[in-house]
């Protein structure tokens, strides 16, 4: 990969004790707690709002759009925005190579979700019209170059206004939703609001980079070719998850919705839903405290595998402990989350728990490939994955109903965890005998 000279990681110090490591990550989670748990509130106060009163359906279509806006976000969010986290943060904004890499990642953004719709209007636009693709790809142009600032932000230790930005999110777009929701205004223009008021927090956004002096020097104009080839291969790493895993939950969920009414649909959307609650919080947490420290590890594979190994072990004790609780609450979680309708909800509810506990340790394994920027491997278990997962769904779904998919889901990430956990264990030995090969005699 291409790296300018100046972009070369400081010196790592000597591992810590895990206890070391454990402390410093539990410090880092609660640095960042008020960000994850605006960006929580708001996605479940929206949650009950649509189960509420958006009538049967309502929680299932609520999951596609935000599933479409995956789609469009994916590139953005878990290629761009990475590497641009990994190029920003060694260096001042004052420098030239900073103005570079942001300049690059913008336009990468923005050409990101334009060609996305593109493929949106050639695909029929999800049943939409062309001014609903429009106004939804400026949208999302939108939020993506938000996501992308508010990356930088947090890159340049601004957390404040990191936290200010997740709150902004939170309350534009939960607020709007809850109004025209209130008015009694159609789903597809509450689901358009939804997006229009996370659009706009866009604004808040370039005031702050704007006083942070990250946006000092940007011009329009071309980017810079070197700073576009070294985000391209943190792009082609997010490709997996877009075609493997958000292109795959999206046709999934579109096959559900046409072979099942929509009120059982709802059943296995508010188990996932759920599961989507818990999942942001580990999610922000492994990357915004776990992702960082890896990469400024990488440069020291022992030191890196120390880390992880430490990581994994605080969270395998602390999922299975919260999860566990989620499933000892369940009949009083589903109603109060979602509506008392949902409360049959619950038999669905153990398989999609122990295939959460799975998919959060794969995800650190996976974080370890995208620190070491190795595509190949990344893209690799990506596609394993998707295929894993068809053929279970395929072998489970005409037997199970939608149970099927949840146990489809959990047999998937059992078996990438066992393989992940396989090949780990592999190359570690490995490492260890490897130096004595070239050891002088």
């Amino acid at each position: 990969m291409l790296r300018p000279a100046s972009d070369a990681p400081a010196a790592v110090p000597s591992a810590a004790p895990v206890a070391g490591v454990w402390r410093g990550f539990v410090r880092g989670s609660l640095g960042t707690g008020v960000a994850v748990a605006a960006r929580a509130i708001g996605a479940l106060v929206l949650s009950k709002l649509v189960a509420l009163y958006g009538g049967a359906g309502a929680l299932t279509q609520l999951a596609q759009f935000q599933n479409l806006m995956g789609l469009f976000g994916a590139l953005p969010a878990d290629g761009i925005q990475v590497g641009a986290t990994t190029r920003l943060a060694p260096l001042p904004p004052s420098a030239r190579r900073y103005r570079a890499w942001l300049g690059a990642a913008v336009a990468l953004t923005l050409g990101a979700v334009g060609l996305g719709g593109v493929a949106l209007g050639l695909a029929g636009g999800a049943g939409w019209g062309l001014l609903a693709v429009f106004c939804f790809t400026v949208g999302m142009a939108a939020v993506a170059t938000q996501a992308l600032l508010s990356t930088a932000l947090l890159a340049a230790g601004q957390r404040r206004a990191y936290v200010h930005q997740a709150v902004a999110l939170s309350v534009g777009g939960t607020g709007v939703t809850a109004a025209m929701l209130l008015l009694r205004q159609s789903l597809p223009l509450v689901l358009g609001g939804y997006l229009g008021g996370q659009a706009a927090v866009l604004a808040l956004t370039l005031v702050q980079a704007q006083r942070a002096g990250l946006l000092q020097g940007l011009r329009v104009g071309w980017p810079s070719r070197l700073a576009v080839r070294g985000l391209l291969r943190f792009v082609l790493m997010a490709s997996g998850p877009l075609l493997f895993g958000r292109a795959v939950d999206y046709a999934v969920r579109a096959y559900l919705m046409t072979h099942f009414t929509p009120a059982s649909t709802d059943l296995w959307q508010a188990v996932a839903r759920l599961s989507d609650h818990y999942s942001l919080v580990v999610g922000a947490m492994l990357s915004t405290i776990f992702y960082p420290r890896l990469a400024a590890l990488a440069p020291v594979p022992a030191q890196a595998r120390h880390y992880l190994r430490a990581v994994l072990g605080l969270l395998a004790g602390a999922l299975g402990g919260g999860l566990g609780l989620v499933f000892a609450l369940r009949s009083w979680l589903l109603p109060l989350l979602f509506a008392p309708r949902l409360l049959a909800a619950r038999e669905l509810l153990a398989p999609q728990l122990l295939g959460d506990w799975a998919k959060f340790l794969v995800w650190v394994f996976l974080y370890q490939l995208l620190a070491r920027a190795r595509p190949l491997p990344y893209l690799a278990v990506q596609a394993a994955s998707a295929i894993l997962y068809t053929g279970l769904l395929v072998g489970l779904l005409p037997h199970l109903g939608l149970a099927g998919v949840l146990w489809a889901h959990a047999g998937r990430y059992g078996i990438l965890l066992l393989a992940c956990a396989t090949v780990h264990v592999a190359a570690s030995r490995k490492s260890i005998k490897t130096p004595d090969a070239y050891k002088k005699p």
